[in-house]
């Protein structure tokens, strides 16, 4: 297939339109959490130590990985990686079988886990993946099993397509973004916000209920940001060699009886409590605001360049070569 042909396809493929969502009665009280912050902020480790707490208070948890990289629920199994329902859908599919809850979900403690997981590089669409993940998991039962809490693990850095279908089709209760004390975490942050405002005024019902604010180094750009956009901080985990260190060696910290319980157990009831809230997203001068000039390069002036600039040298206007006719 040549590279056109692949950009058609791609193309194509991303302006289907997913199936109608279910919209009916969920047979018990669940609250849907979809928790969107950038690659590489935490919110995978936030999570799992978040559901693991959870599931220790007597709660039933469903941890939802749907992220691509399918790193969600890593940590939680001590770093094994649990096939996703996009590759074992599609490897059942050639077989002529169909998926079973017991090829994709897996357990420990309490806590119930899976990863939608996402196409091979090149090949397709993530955002439509995860429009797919969701579609079996409906045919699964989704919507049967009653769990008092489903933690969705999204990619904030795209909230387009399938990645914002929480947001876009209120599929969620309420949103929580994940940051540290970074320019671009919270940039992304800041972009789930806007998303958010935006469906609202679309008529959608979804909500930002508050900021996890991870490897906090007590700089506060997480915090302003938190306050600037009207949402309440959830909790900090603080940026502590020991947490960093047990978690990349896949350790759960958020255990009853531990040194990190205490936060984990307030951040526990803070999500279950926090009602959604509508934000105030900022423009980029009000994120850049937020941090010193030395830190950003906020003191830089946009200079305008001219043409003389783009030639490298001297710029003679030329004569137009409009036909003017004379007046009848």
């Amino acid at each position: 297939m040549t590279m056109l042909e692949t950009d058609t396809a791609l193309r194509e493929e991303a302006a289907i339109d997913p199936d109608p969502v279910h919209t009916g009665e969920v047979k018990k009280e669940t609250q849907i959490i979809a928790i969107y912050g950038k690659g590489g902020s935490g919110k995978s480790f936030a999570l799992s130590n978040l559901s693991y707490m959870m599931a220790q208070q007597g709660k039933r948890v469903l941890l939802i990985g749907c992220d691509p990289k399918s790193d969600t629920t890593s940590l939680l199994f001590g770093g094994k990686s649990c096939p996703t329902i996009i590759e074992t859908s599609s490897k059942k599919k050639l077989a002529g079988e169909e998926v079973s809850i017991e090829d994709v979900c897996f357990q420990r403690d309490g806590v119930f886990a899976m990863e939608l997981g996402g196409p091979e590089v090149g090949r397709g669409c993530g955002g439509r993946g995860i429009i797919h993940g969701f579609e079996l998991m409906e045919k699964l039962g989704f919507h049967d099993w009653g769990f008092d809490y489903v933690l969705l693990d999204f990619l904030g850095d795209v909230v387009c397509g399938g990645f914002g279908l929480p947001i876009a089709r209120d599929m969620c209760q309420k949103v929580i973004v994940v940051g540290s004390n970074d320019l671009q975490s919270l940039y992304v942050a800041n972009n789930v916000c806007k998303a958010v405002e935006y469906f609202r005024k679309m008529g959608g019902n979804v909500g930002v209920a508050g900021m996890i604010i991870n490897k906090d180094d007590g700089t506060g750009e997480a915090q302003g940001f938190a306050k600037a956009v009207d949402i309440p901080v959830l909790t900090a985990i603080p940026a502590d060699e020991d947490i960093r260190r047990k978690s990349a060696n896949y350790q759960i910290i958020g255990k009853p009886g531990g040194q990190w319980s205490g936060l984990f157990e307030q951040l526990a009831t803070n999500v279950a409590e926090a009602p959604p809230r509508q934000p105030r997203p900022l423009d980029q001068d009000g994120l850049l605001g937020l941090f010193s000039p030395e830190d950003t390069g906020g003191d830089v002036e946009l200079v305008p360049a001219t043409q003389a600039d783009m030639r490298g040298g001297s710029f003679e206007p030329k004569p137009s070569l409009e036909v003017i006719y004379d007046e009848v």
